[in-house]
Parts: structure tokens; C-alpha cells; sequence
């Protein structure tokens, strides 16, 4: 198996707004909190402004970015100054672990996961995307080196199920469905919203375009602006303005023991 390459993107320019525009999904949020079970201790690594943190257990929230700790609420704990690599905890010290759309930014996502693997003593819940269900989005058809780009960064699906897998339990993946008023705004939450890529703060949120050339994003850009205009997109994709949610390219790995 080819090993990912993780992404680094600069949250300093990017992240700013990020937390206007990425709010956790009550839905999505329902799914990771249930994989959680019954976790009194919980550490969410790649913390970001704290989106999809319980606020009813004890967190442990760690965060390189300075841009995006000053977004977190006041009502989430602080976030610690670190890194997945090298987390400061003791091994087994806390009931269960989450990183929500974030193993793709990790310089070395090897030793990130067995530093979760150490930390935690039940559930690590990872959340991510499948690449290779990105070319089924119809933004695809538009701007297909968005794609290869995302298939570049995001890590396998089976590469994360082996790491996060244990001799008594073989880690689960179930996809996560996107609402139609998804309210996190990840690429795929606008599949029926083509309107939304228009606004510059939506794509500035969604850490993939950084890889994409700035001629490309203003081809995407000018391209999608005429087809809307001219009726061309509801055409040719009309249908997806209908679809309640839309099962793309989300996963929810559940690993470690379970809870």
C-alpha cells in the first residue's frame, strides 16, 4: 500500500473566517458524538475553532494554529499549542480520541495515528474523505484538478482502518451523509448550493483549494457564474438541487477498542 501524503496548508491567511464558515452540522455532530460512546475524557487533535467538540465531557483540545485557537468559542476549553506527532499526554490517558477533517494536514500522519493509538484507551473517531469518491461530485466535471488534488492529499480509507485497527478490533467505516442544509461548509455540503462556490469565503474554508492553481480557480469561478446565469448548470445537474443528502465522499472511521 502507497503510504498518503499528508497536506500543509497555512492557517494564518486561510483560516481566517473559518469559523463562520465551517460550524458543525447537527447532523454529522450526532454521529461523531455517538461513536464517542459513553467517553467522560475526550482529546480532539487538529482541533481547529472547535467544531464538533462535546460540551459535556471533559475535553483536551490541541491546536498548531494560532489563527484558528482565537476563533474558538469561550465556551470551549482553550486550545493546547501542538501537534498530533508528539501529543503531551501520558499513554492511556484519556476514554476516547477524535480528529474531524484533519489527518490530511498532519507532516506525518504515521506517527500522528500511533500517538492516538498510545493516548487513548477506547474509541479514536476519525473523520475523512475517500478521494476516490470525490470524481462522482459533480464539481468534477468542472474543475477535475480540485479532485486530483484532494485524491493526493486525503489519506486511504484502508490505510487509516489498518492503523486504527487493534489485535481485538477491526476499525469501522460507515459514510457520512450531507445534509442539503449542510451548515459545515466542506466542498461537498453545496452540491445542491452551486451558488455558494461564487463566494470567496466559501472556498478560502475548504483547505483543498490551496492546491489548485489561482488561473484554475478563476476559470472554475467565471465558468460556473455563465453557466448559472445561463440555466447550463440546472440542465445538466438540476437533479442534485432535489437530493435531501448526499452520500460522497465523508467517512467516520471508528478504531481503537471499542467503547
Amino acid at each position: 500500500m502507497t503510504k498518503p501524503i499528508a497536506g500543509d496548508v497555512d492557517y494564518s491567511k486561510s483560516g481566517i473566517g473559518y469559523a463562520q464558515q465551517r460550524r458543525p452540522d447537527p447532523r454529522i455532530e450526532a454521529l461523531i458524538h455517538a461513536a464517542l460512546g459513553d467517553a467522560r475524557t475526550v482529546l480532539n487533535v487538529g482541533a481547529g475553532a472547535g467544531s464538533y467538540e462535546p460540551r459535556d465531557r471533559h475535553v483536551i483540545a490541541i491546536e498548531p494554529s494560532e489563527t484558528m485557537r482565537k476563533q474558538r468559542p469561550r465556551d470551549l476549553v482553550p486550545a493546547i499549542n501542538g501537534r498530533a506527532e508528539a501529543l503531551p499526554l501520558d499513554d492511556a490517558s484519556v476514554d476516547a480520541s477524535m480528529a474531524i477533517v484533519t489527518v490530511h494536514q498532519w507532516h506525518n500522519l504515521e506517527a500522528g495515528l500511533r500517538e492516538l493509538r498510545r493516548v487513548t484507551r477506547g474509541p479514536i473517531v476519525v473523520v475523512g474523505f475517500d478521494g476516490d469518491a470525490l470524481a462522482r461530485f459533480w464539481l468534477a466535471d468542472y474543475v477535475p484538478e480540485l479532485v486530483a488534488a484532494g485524491k493526493l492529499r486525503d489519506p486511504a480509507i484502508d490505510y487509516l482502518v489498518d492503523r486504527l485497527s487493534t489485535p481485538k478490533r477491526r476499525a469501522t467505516v460507515r459514510t457520512v451523509p450531507i445534509p442539503i442544509d449542510c451548515v459545515d461548509g466542506v466542498v461537498e455540503a453545496y452540491y445542491a448550493r452551486p451558488e455558494r462556490f461564487l463566494d470567496p469565503d466559501v472556498m478560502r474554508a475548504q483547505s483543498t483549494w490551496n492546491f489548485v492553481a489561482e488561473d484554475v480557480k478563476r476559470r472554475f469561478v467565471e465558468t460556473l457564474a455563465a453557466d448559472l446565469r445561463s440555466g447550463e448548470w440546472d440542465r445538466r445537474y438540476g437533479a442534485w438541487r432535489t437530493m435531501p443528502c448526499y452520500e460522497g465522499a465523508m467517512r467516520i472511521i471508528v478504531g481503537g477498542e471499542a467503547g
